[in-house]
């Protein structure tokens, strides 16, 4: 190796950092300790592959060796994208090497490490945790829990960043100190895997929520992640999400429903101005009467009416039945959003009005902004609970919520305008 270095230099030919480390290192580079061995990226007849020496240590457990045959072969029937696949090298009737397809992989330690600054980059933490469901998804569906989501473990494709994944924990779970397994990852794993307890889906949600968790090490995560992450590593199960899909949509949401109370927000606030503007420039109107609206009147809960879907009628012969049912389900439908619309209505008035009122809305923007945050928890959770009692889907209640949370808003900037024309002095700027 020595003499192929020397010969390089001798003859002109450059080397550059990464060759001259591979050099140095009889051609291996980028070590990093997996779990099940040491990955590193090793030059083969010209070409470098990514290789997996086993921990010497493993090799003479019987339950190891045999978790790491039946995942060799497991590997060779996953089709995702995000799975890296290798092949065994058997010395001594031991699998002692694994040899990785081809592709430039490094661990997203080895990623954080050379560049912090990609954690910053536009979209990188969305599609790092939407890839993570994806490949996440799909491992579930074939019966298959990954584990443990650490830097270590969680690969980067050179060039796009692209997220992959290699071993998955779930054919190691009968090693008898899974502590001593996996080290240092430790702390990426559930509390409930490493007691013995039921494992599941949830073990995952808790593994991904504590990998995402680490990016903070390098840049702040966005705010609509915070409460998601939060529950995704509740130490009890139950406290979780059911799945990685509902993680995403957790987050999803969360940003749809701040974009809105935002968006309309900065509409206030405009409209104020506009308005602080028109009478800076007519001081002398003359006052307009104002008449107070009459009361409304309470209307009854119609969950408590009362309802029976056989006043609706079904018949018993054929074509006919089919449509009164789709008539049925109709009526039902149009019934529960009746439902959901007068409750959130009253609830969407009541938690807006906190914010939108002369006072709340002479602070400056940067500061209403700031305090809004416990309107849009409050928001969302009568959402959620009202559209749960009303029987809607989150999305159909999310869309109607959004319907209402505008109009509500804009009558109350109405209202704001008509105090403001009887001459009352609002704030200047």
């Amino acid at each position: 190796m020595i003499y192929f270095v020397l010969l390089r230099i001798q003859t002109g030919i450059s080397m550059n950092y990464e060759e001259l480390l591979a050099a140095r290192n009889d051609g291996k580079k980028s070590k990093s300790l997996l779990p099940i061995g040491g990955y590193y990226r090793e030059q083969v007849n010209g070409k470098w592959r990514g290789m997996v020496d086993i921990h010497p240590e493993l090799i003479s457990n019987i339950a190891f060796t045999k978790a790491l045959e039946a995942e060799c072969e497991r590997n060779k029937t996953l089709g995702n994208h995000r799975q890296i696949h290798f092949t065994p090298i058997v010395s001594d009737g031991e699998v002692k090497q694994l040899e990785l397809e081809l592709g430039n992989y490094q661990t997203f330690e080895q990623l954080l490490l050379d560049n912090p600054a990609v954690v910053a980059e536009k979209g990188f933490t969305d599609n790092v945790l939407s890839s993570l469901v994806e490949v996440t998804s799909y491992l579930h569906k074939q019966g298959i829990k990954h584990i443990c989501y650490s830097p270590k473990t969680v690969f980067a494709r050179k060039g796009d960043n692209g997220l992959m994944l290699l071993s998955h924990g779930e054919f190691y779970l009968n090693m008898s100190d899974l502590k001593s397994f996996y080290g240092d990852d430790v702390q990426y794993v559930a509390p409930e895997v490493l007691e013995n307890g039921t494992i599941d889906e949830r073990c995952d949600i808790y593994s991904i929520g504590k990998f995402m968790l680490s990016l903070c090490d390098k840049s702040d995560l966005p705010f609509e992640y915070r409460s998601a992450l939060k529950k995704a590593v509740s130490e009890s199960p139950e406290d979780r999400f059911s799945t990685p899909e509902d993680l995403l949509k957790a987050v999803q949401t969360r940003r749809n429903t701040i974009k809105s109370v935002i968006t309309f927000a900065v509409a206030c606030v405009l409209a104020l101005l506009c308005i602080t503007l028109y009478f800076d420039m007519f001081p002398e109107s003359s006052p307009v009467e104002f008449v107070k609206p009459a009361p409304r009147q309470a209307t009854d809960d119609l969950l408590d009416d009362g309802f029976d879907p056989a006043e609706l009628g079904v018949t018993s012969d054929g074509d006919s039945l089919v449509i009164n049912e789709e008539a049925q389900q109709r009526d039902y439908q149009a019934k529960a959003e009746e439902i959901f619309r007068k409750k959130y209505e009253k609830e969407a008035d009541r938690i807006l009005s906190k914010i939108y009122n002369k006072s709340y809305m002479n602070n400056s923007e940067k500061k209403f902004m700031a305090e809004s945050e416990s309107t849009i928890d409050e928001l969302m959770k009568a959402q959620s609970n009202i559209g749960s009692e009303a029987g809607l889907s989150p999305e159909r209640s999310q869309l109607i919520a959004t319907e209402i949370i505008e109009r509500v808003t804009n009558q109350k900037k109405k209202a704001i305008g008509a105090t403001n024309s009887q001459g009352v002095q609002l704030p200047q700027k």
